[in-house]
């Protein structure tokens, strides 16, 4: 039985014919280095590399040593973050990695993993306090901010407005640095990665429907740009505490490196 489903062609055909120009012929690559030379093996900037990794104990749900989804998502958006945050040409053919081991975290929710955008927060800042620490030039610290649209839902410990009438829609609010376990719904996420020096927002993430909740309130305060601007707000804070650890800590590096030559000049 013929094959009625395939448009056949006419009973006699012949393959159409190309004159192939020179350009279509594939030359040879020419060497260009000295006949001693051997190939560069590593490319001439730095080559960074960040791992996330949930210790198993980290949730309420517990977690395998197999890497997650989410755990790779968070890994990639902790490379953009610190990226622009290396003079990539001072470490010519190197190679940084950064890994990440998160003890403790906010639990998913059903709608979707908020909680997880407080974590890249907090691994952004902790990763840039490593870097620091290491002794590895950088232009400044990074630091992660997260700020949230939130609704929430009237109660009825809750009194009536100075009109006498009780709040049935409940109330939108803006706040930095938000829980899951303190607002009843979450409107929309927004985390960023911040860059002081150069007032640059490395890496941000936004999660939710920010410009919906902009629409229904009278005033525009409530919009994507104030999301923003209330997360590079919440670096901000998070780079102030961020500044007061690394002094902390490079003083004590000195102290210990004045005691030391102290002992040696001793001996």
């Amino acid at each position: 039985m013929a094959d009625r489903r395939r448009i056949t062609g006419p009973v006699v055909t012949a393959p159409l014919s190309f004159i192939a120009s020179p350009s279509d012929f594939s030359t040879r690559p020419q060497r260009t280095r000295q006949p001693n030379e051997i190939r560069k093996i590593c490319g001439p900037h730095l080559l960074l590399s960040c791992n996330v990794k949930f210790a198993p104990f980290a949730s309420r749900l517990r977690r395998g040593y197999v890497r997650e989804p989410i755990e790779r998502d968070l890994g990639v958006h902790l490379e953009t973050a610190l990226r622009g945050l290396f003079l990539s040409e001072r470490w010519p053919k190197s190679g940084v990695e950064i890994s990440v081991t998160v003890l403790e975290a906010e639990d998913e929710d059903e709608e979707g993993a908020w909680g997880m955008m407080s974590v890249l927060s907090g691994c952004i800042t902790v990763a840039s306090a490593a870097i620091v620490d290491a002794g590895i030039d950088s232009v400044d610290v990074v630091a992660g901010g997260v700020a949230a649209i939130v609704v929430q839902e009237p109660t009825p410990l809750r009194p009536p407005d100075r009109a006498g009438k009780e709040d049935t829609n409940g109330s939108i609010q803006l706040v930095m640095d938000p829980c899951l376990a303190e607002h009843d719904r979450l409107v929309a996420v927004c985390v960023v990665g911040y860059l002081q020096a150069r007032d640059e927002i490395t890496e941000i993430w936004v999660k939710g429907n920010a410009l919906e909740s902009g629409e229904k309130t009278a005033e525009s305060q409530f919009g994507l740009e104030s999301l923003i601007d209330h997360a590079v707000q919440s670096a901000a804070g998070a780079r102030l505490v961020l500044l007061e650890a690394i002094k902390e800590s490079t003083e004590r590096k000195l102290k210990r490196q004045s005691l030391s030559l102290e002992q040696t000049a001793r001996k």
